[in-house]
């Protein structure tokens, strides 16, 4: 890991922002992320659940099953920092809302740290896009109107600089999305498994 990106990280896990602003979180922040100077591939989730807010581990919840199992790689490749990136939008577990669903990752936490974050792992190849929030920062006004349209226009992503692949969250509460847009699963799979492969050395 370089120099500049230990310093980075060390900051990003000492971060109180959001302790700080109002709401404040519900409880203290833990900073989840994995980085290193050498991973090609990034993963951009939108923010912990409470499962991993509770291990300090990324995607160690039926998401993560669920995400392995589209990228086609095991939880040894998937947690080697030197060959996989995962770094969501909000670093911290924003809580839940009055019905339990999770809250969207908070305003604070992507403007603070994305854009030298970015900078600070060059090497990267390719983000995977996971939800709404990552395609709004990484796409910008690429970004098609829907989330469902963004994932559809996947193609003309891959000639960015890094390449961006725009996935649906893996959550299991995307069932029906997956059952309504089969082509994902047709289309969309193969390619994310063959980059992941080639950028992990699969």
């Amino acid at each position: 890991m370089t120099i500049a990106l230990k310093s980075l990280c060390a900051r990003m896990r000492a971060c109180r922002i959001c302790a700080r602003v109002k709401p404040p979180l519900p409880h203290d922040p833990r900073p989840v992320f994995q980085l290193s100077s050498t991973a090609r591939l990034l993963v951009a989730g939108q923010a912990p659940g409470t499962k991993v807010h509770a291990s300090g581990r990324p995607f160690t919840d039926p998401s993560g099953e669920r995400l392995r199992g589209w990228m086609g790689i095991g939880p040894d490749v998937f947690y080697d920092a030197s060959k996989v990136a995962i770094a969501p939008m909000g670093f911290c577990f924003p809580g839940q809302d009055a019905r339990g669903a999770d809250l969207p990752p908070r305003a604070e936490c992507a403007p603070a740290w994305r854009a030298e974050l970015m900078a600070a792992m060059p090497q990267i190849e390719l983000v995977l896009a996971i939800g709404q929030y990552a395609q709004e920062w990484h796409l910008g006004k690429l970004r098609k109107r829907t989330l469902t349209e963004t994932v559809r226009a996947w193609r003309a992503f891959l000639d960015l600089r890094p390449a961006i692949l725009p996935l649906p969250h893996p959550s299991w509460r995307n069932n029906a999305w997956l059952k309504r847009n089969a082509w994902f699963a047709e289309e969309v799979l193969p390619v994310l498994q063959a980059e992941v492969a080639r950028l992990t050395g699969g």
